[in-house]
């Protein structure tokens, strides 16, 4: 069995289904079911005794003792967290809770756990902790892809919190020999991604005949992985990384905020259009957040080289899919933007509040 933190999220519940589907081997998903956590996106797992859903914070120490000792992993794999960026500028503290001193209640009680494990258990244990390009801070328009070496300069709440999970995970491993694996990945889009990032936010907008918002001058730069490349990065370095190291995952797509709205405003006249006009005619650009980073770019020639992963979709089969997604599954987006998802029980084994 893997423990997984944040399986009920966006990019939580698409690992959990992919790990499931491919692999096979039991889940504990472990989630606290804040505004982000959706137990309707595992609606298909409703009865798969493979998948044990508990309720339960990562800052509770009681609680993640008591689960590892119950479900004894094999593995951790650590999505739980704050992650937007918009949140963390209004409420920081919410942000510094889960993502610095959840991750180290986590590491604290998985250290425990792994000190009485027997030697071929211990051997074989790893602790994967999932992170993010922004801990790297902001590049310039030619400056080079970030590598995994570069320095660590984030800018905002959200990725200085980010950060500081980052180096707790690194000094377990240098000072109790925890066997942890960080990877740090670009931005991520596909299904069950919450309407309030920019992809999601544009599809549902543009259904809802409503403005299309760009922040600033829209010139800011990302680097876009669709959401199951990124599960399937996940898995190979859970597989085969080397204690103690980190690996940059990326899409190898850099667009412009403005190019990608553009972008799925097409595929939205292409599959739903709107008969006053081509959707790109709602785009406002709005003010921008403070302390905007304006490019994010990773270099992930570590991964391909040492462990020959590689992203299968590029960005326009991955963009196409997530808008398809969208458009074949208003119910989801209708309960999400509702609230109703937070009333929403599938009847999972062993769900407990």
């Amino acid at each position: 069995m893997i423990f997984v933190t944040g399986g009920a999220g966006f990019i939580g519940s698409n690992f959990v289904l992919e790990w499931l589907r491919i692999v096979g081997e039991d889940v504990a998903n472990v989630d606290a079911l804040t505004y982000a956590g959706n137990l309707s996106n595992l609606a298909s797992l409703s009865g798969d005794r493979r998948h044990v859903f508990r309720r339960a914070d990562i800052c509770d120490v009681d609680a993640m003792a008591a689960l590892l000792r119950r479900y004894r992993p094999r593995a951790i794999v650590h999505l739980a967290a704050e992650s937007h960026v918009d949140r963390s500028i209004h409420a920081p503290a919410a942000f510094v809770r889960t993502n610095v001193v959840g991750t180290a209640t986590l590491l604290e009680t998985s250290l425990a756990y792994w000190n009485t494990l027997p030697s071929p258990e211990r051997q074989a244990f790893r602790f994967l902790n999932v992170s993010t390009d922004e801990v790297y801070g902001s590049l310039g328009p030619h400056e080079p892809a970030f590598t995994e070496t570069h320095p660590c300069r984030p800018n905002s709440p959200y990725s200085a919190s980010k950060a500081g999970a980052d180096h707790l995970v690194r000094a377990y491993h240098h000072t109790y020999g925890l066997p942890v694996l960080t990877t740090n990945c670009s931005n991520n889009y596909g299904p069950y991604q919450f309407p309030e990032k920019l992809i999601p936010l544009t599809i549902a907008n543009a259904l809802a005949a409503e403005p299309l918002p760009v922040y600033g001058d829209g010139l800011h730069v990302r680097d876009w992985l669709y959401v199951t490349d990124h599960c399937s990065a996940i898995r190979r370095v859970l597989e085969a990384g080397l204690p103690g190291q980190t690996y940059n995952i990326g899409g190898n797509a850099e667009r412009t905020n403005i190019e990608l709205v553009r972008q799925v405003c097409a595929l939205m006249d292409e599959r739903r259009p709107d008969p006053a006009g081509p959707h790109a005619r709602r785009i406002r650009f709005v003010p921008d957040r403070p302390g905007h980073d304006r490019r994010y770019a990773i270099d992930a020639s570590r991964i391909e080289r040492e462990l020959g992963w590689r992203p299968a979709e590029t960005f326009d089969s991955g963009l196409a899919r997530t808008v398809d997604w969208y458009l074949a599954n208003p119910g989801w987006v209708s309960n999400v933007v509702s609230g109703e998802y937070r009333n929403w029980s599938p009847g999972l084994p062993d769900t407990a509040p």
